[in-house]
């Protein structure tokens, strides 16, 4: 089989915007053959599988807008494609092994195969054995993987002997397709087990019933789409980003609806909140490979050990260094030391609307300090940093004049122009800058996407130019962010945490971050604010808290304690009932000891 791949991102590739250096460069365009030519099709860069070798990647080097890729596959990798996706496009390995009354959890980068492994396994899509010329039969599909489990699944799975309830990653797009129907039309439809009433209240929207889709925030749509899913009779279920759009509350609320299923069926979820992963999980799966080119599924693992392995980014079973470097979760102290030089000092805040009252505690924000906030969806905390940044008007308290730059919960997307565009817009001549190059677009890794429409930008890559944006914006003493780690994978997450850490201490500034992964707040905090209240009724502030105060609160309100792995230092929910669990809640410590 081939081991050398030539892919080309086509929504990245611009032949009208460049030299066409890929072709100039090319070894086998300057012998007088057709190495690297445009596409009359597609009309972007293309090359012959039967051609390319590893000389093509001085030619992928050249373009401008980094859309080629010449990547070696693995050595031991012996096996053909289950599925190509057409000339140049990704190629995908292997599957996820689907066990019986087994909660496999997926972990991966975005942009690897993992959202198109689930498509293939429920039968969305077919695979075509890398044959994307030629659509194949059923029993060929079957005949490949007969000596394997994966020929026995498509085989019931192709004779409709096996029944899949499958939430996608996507539920953003359930508003278009169910558009005017209600919560109940929707679920009513679905409900095979008569459970929805008790899932509905187990998910604490009993009260949504009457409400149209398309009324519901992200929050409920996610929370209605995994209720859709559980409330069917399955002998598989998939769940691709479950806790996306969560607050904490239901992260874990919804991580034990999951693993329950798991009592008389096969369950998989992808997900790339690690304290959800590791708490709803029976065994580890890593997707390793490189993004938007090639996908292939380790073997099953045990949980730690699955997890702690695609943080060290080698597999020894399988003698594969996938990342050249590990991902590390530092300890940093837990009440670090921060300026005694005030940047904010508000007051208390009240703020009513025709059904909604927060009302916040007075607090300080210290140059070289970031702020977290927690708390359940629907008790003000878009709210507050709405009123910091001006964009609301309190009832109650006056805030002094502070220049804030601020990064909103839901991403615009309908913004005419490229990336690059768009941060020129914002940064001005700083975007030109070696120090913007270095600190914004090569840590946030968006250079390669800077020619890219925003409209057209996946949900993982819009996130980090918005963060970028928040950050490129001038003349400000404090950036507040709503949500950064949302739609990004674990290693974006921690990377956006140093980021966001280190510019705040470079630029002698204070940040105000409001997410729903803990181990996202718990990387990123110095000090706390946690929000109580009824949600969607009323909410109030406790705080400002110190870190260790904060986590504590938070973690009890949860009903669970956490502790750090000994090998990497990764923050662990505790398996209730453990000894840890209980010696911490002995001692009132749901945070580290």
């Amino acid at each position: 089989m081939r081991k050398v791949l030539a892919i080309v991102e086509k929504d990245k590739c611009h032949p009208d915007k460049c030299q066409h250096e890929c072709m100039k460069y090319d070894p086998i365009n300057k012998t007088g053959g057709e190495g690297f030519h445009i596409s009359e099709e597609t009309k972007k860069a293309c090359i012959s599988d039967s051609v390319v070798m590893e000389m093509h990647k001085i030619s992928a080097k050249k373009c401008p807008f980094h859309a080629i890729h010449i990547v070696n596959l693995p050595e031991k990798l012996k096996e053909d494609p289950i599925h190509s996706y057409g000339l140049n496009s990704f190629e995908l390995y292997s599957l996820p092994h689907v066990k019986e009354k087994t909660v496999v959890g997926i972990i991966g980068r975005n942009g690897i195969g993992k959202s198109s492994a689930l498509q293939f396994l429920t039968g969305t899509i077919k695979p075509n054995l890398g044959n994307y010329q030629k659509p194949l039969k059923e029993n060929e599909i079957i005949e490949r993987y007969s000596n394997s489990w994966v020929g026995e699944y498509f085989k019931k799975l192709l004779n409709k002997q096996l029944k899949i309830a499958y939430k996608p990653q996507r539920v953003e797009l359930l508003t278009s397709i169910y558009k005017g129907y209600t919560v109940k039309e929707l679920l009513s439809k679905v409900d095979e087990r008569k459970i929805i009433h008790t899932l509905l209240n187990d998910l604490d929207i009993p009260t949504i019933e009457n409400r149209k889709i398309e009324e519901l925030s992200g929050g409920e749509l996610q929370r209605v789409a995994i209720i859709a899913t559980v409330a069917k009779k399955a002998d598989v279920y998939y769940f691709d980003e479950p806790s996306s759009f969560l607050d904490i509350t239901h992260r874990i609320k919804a991580a034990r609806l999951i693993r329950s299923l798991a009592e008389n069926s096969s369950v998989v979820v992808v997900e790339h909140d690690l304290a959800t992963l590791d708490y709803i999980s029976d065994e580890i799966q890593i997707v390793y490979g490189e993004q938007a080119c090639y996908g292939i599924f380790s073997q099953s693992k045990a949980v730690r050990r699955g997890i702690n392995e695609y943080m060290e980014g080698f597999l020894p079973d399988e003698n594969i260094k996938f990342r050249p470097y590990s991902i590390k979760f530092e300890e940093r102290p837990i009440d670090k030391f921060v300026s005694q030089e005030l940047i904010l000092e508000f007051p208390e805040l009240e703020k009513s609307y025709t059904s909604f009252k927060l009302k916040t505690s007075p607090g300080k924000l210290h140059r070289g300090e970031v702020l977290t906030i927690m708390g359940a969806n629907g008790l003000g905390k878009s709210t507050f940093l709405k009123l910091l940044s001006g964009l609301e008007i309190s009832d109650k308290g006056k805030l002094e004049k502070v220049r804030i730059s601020y990064k909103p919960q839901y991403l615009k997307n309908d913004i005419e122009g490229n990336v690059e565009d768009y941060l020129k817009g914002i940064a001005g001549s700083e975007f030109n800058s070696s120090w913007f190059k270095a600190n914004i677009l090569e840590k946030l890794n968006i250079q390669s996407i800077l020619q890219n429409k925003i409209s057209e930008l996946s949900g993982g890559e819009l996130q980090k130019v918005h963060i970028a944006a928040c950050l490129a914006c001038p003349d400000k003493d404090i950036i507040t962010m709503d949500e950064p780690s949302a739609f990004i994978d674990v290693e974006d997450r921690l990377n956006v945490a140093e980021i966001i850490k280190d510019f705040v201490i470079n630029k002698n500034i204070a940040a105000i971050i409001v997410d729903h992964d803990i181990q996202f707040i718990d990387y990123l905090a110095d000090s706390m604010l946690v929000f109580e209240g009824t949600p969607a009724k009323e909410g109030h502030v406790l705080g400002t808290l110190s870190k260790r105060e904060g986590m504590n609160k938070v973690l009890k309100d949860l009903d669970i304690t956490y502790r750090r792995d000994k090998q990497t230092g990764r923050p662990r929910i505790n398996k209730p009932g453990s000894q840890l669990d209980q010696e911490q809640r002995h001692k009132g410590e749901h945070y580290y000891i």
